[in-house]
């Protein structure tokens, strides 16, 4: 379970993340602009709206910061959903992708794990089930009959674990609400919560809490009814295209964004701690999940 190897991990990040800063060398600024091989192959590294979206300057900012870091070019490129995620790294239009546990653990006999994020000293996050602030309910059983949207298919903390809670409990998402829809975005699950389009939805505790902390408006009359248990959050893997030596730069890159003043910038707009080598074995309770009811 990830809550056993939470601690040891978090005590133990700064110290993996300068061993492997001392092994690769230290980060050359000029600046703040990029001073890469432009002949050189970039490294396309996917991000997807499931995640955090209209951040283009905050992107832009990253792709500089692990340019800089990898010594050649590195791309971010947005695509929705992450069924299009997986297939961009299987087919190698993709290197690399910051994407969610359970397309991970689905694919994970041709994907990489290179880092995983720390969300509040820990490599882990919980799905929330929101509801609107005036709503009376208290408990799973008010849900019953209602609306309910969820972001990705794909998505852990957004489809995956309310399925699987229903299903443990001898229901399922179609015979417990009265309708369901996707969204395809965290965000988009509290706008359609926040609007009325939906009484309530499942969505990634990690996007909510950085709504409520950075744009407080967008979730403004949605609460909390429901938190899961822990689980491995959202990991940066690399397809089959990416060679040994690029996923040793690019995962050296993002351990050493806690000690660099633009990857600290960056880490404190994401509200991340910084990255850690992950495990796979982190992501077996998803994996537990997936196998008995994905």
């Amino acid at each position: 379970m990830v809550a056993r190897h939470v601690a040891r991990t978090a005590l133990t990040a700064d110290v993996r993340r300068r061993a492997l800063l001392r092994l690769g060398g230290a980060v050359a600024w000029t600046g703040g602009w990029c001073l890469v091989q432009a002949q050189e192959r970039p490294i396309v590294m996917g991000v997807t709206p499931v995640v955090l979206e209209d951040r283009l300057r905050l992107w832009r900012r990253w792709a500089v910061y692990l340019s800089h870091a990898c010594g050649v070019p590195v791309q971010l490129r947005s695509l929705a959903g992450y069924n299009r995620v997986v297939e961009a790294l299987r087919q190698g239009s993709l290197d690399a992708a910051w994407l969610c546990g359970y397309p991970y653990v689905l694919h994970r006999d041709t994907l990489a794990l290179l880092a995983v994020p720390l969300w509040q000293g820990q490599p882990s996050y919980r799905a929330y089930v929101i509801v609107r602030e005036e709503q009376p309910s208290t408990r799973w059983d008010d849900l019953r009959g209602s609306v309910f949207a969820f972001s990705d298919p794909l998505s852990n903390s957004g489809h995956l674990v309310v399925r699987a809670h229903l299903l443990e409990q001898g229901q399922t998402p179609e015979t417990f609400f009265a309708r369901t829809f996707f969204t395809h975005a965290h965000r988009h699950v509290v706008e359609a919560v926040r609007e009325g389009l939906a009484h309530a939805g499942a969505v990634d505790g990690y996007v909510w809490e950085w709504l409520r902390a950075r744009e407080p408006s967008r979730v403004r009359g949605t609460r909390v009814l429901w938190q899961s248990q822990p689980y491995a959050f959202p990991p940066v893997v690399a397809g089959p295209a990416l060679s040994a030596g690029r996923k040793h730069v690019l995962t050296r890159a993002l351990l050493g964004m806690a000690d660099n003043p633009e990857g600290a910038h960056v880490l404190k707009e994401l509200q991340l701690d910084g990255f850690v080598v992950g495990q796979s074995r982190w992501y077996e309770p998803i994996a537990r999940m997936a196998r008995r009811w994905g």
